[in-house]
């Protein structure tokens, strides 16, 4: 089984980038599945726009993107909360890749997580999440991970120091691929 995990985020220091690498890590070290991640910021995302489409065609990243998704089984997106709702570089990816004629999206299970400093570990910012992913026919795996206080919590090795919080996610993950399996 294939995971492709990204972040909703394109800051050098994201938190969501070490919690994509954490999960990464963790799927790799017990073999759960081959894991690979995708940072948007390397592809050159521009804000969709319908007049640079008509006239450049969809970006080249975003094509890397989408044959990256293609050859997946499972998403994992973690994604940071922006005024209570949605990333604006995850937004704007997933309207390009809706671009493409091939809806690469279409019947790809995705879970979400989330990782912030606030109390509520970016939690709001998913349940917006949701609804571009279930528009576009995903299966959006119905329980969500925040992780709360993410700059204290996140090491600079991409570990969780909080224990509890760091098998409730491990756990989330194994459910998650283990359900991805035998769908």
């Amino acid at each position: 089984m294939k995971v492709l995990t990204f972040a909703g985020s394109l800051r050098q220091k994201s938190l969501n980038k070490k919690l994509c690498h954490f999960v990464e890590n963790f799927v790799g070290t017990e073999k759960l599945a081959e894991v690979e991640f995708v940072d948007l910021q390397s592809l050159s995302i521009p804000i969709y726009d319908g007049d640079v489409e008509a006239s450049s065609g969809i970006p080249q990243g975003i094509l890397s993107l989408i044959e990256k998704i293609q050859g997946c089984d499972a998403l994992i997106i973690s994604s940071p909360e922006y005024n209570g709702s949605i990333s604006s570089a995850l937004k704007t990816t997933l309207d390009w890749v809706s671009r493409h004629p091939s809806n690469a999206l279409s019947g790809k299970h995705v879970l979400l997580l989330a990782a912030s400093p606030g109390a509520l570990g970016g939690v709001r910012g998913l349940w917006h999440g949701r609804v571009p992913l279930e528009v576009l026919g995903c299966h959006v795996y119905p329980e969500m991970f925040g992780l709360s206080k993410a700059h204290e919590n996140l090491t600079d090795t991409n570990d969780i120091q909080d224990a509890k919080m760091k098998e409730r996610l491990q756990s989330l993950v194994k459910k998650y691929l283990e359900f991805c399996k035998k769908s």
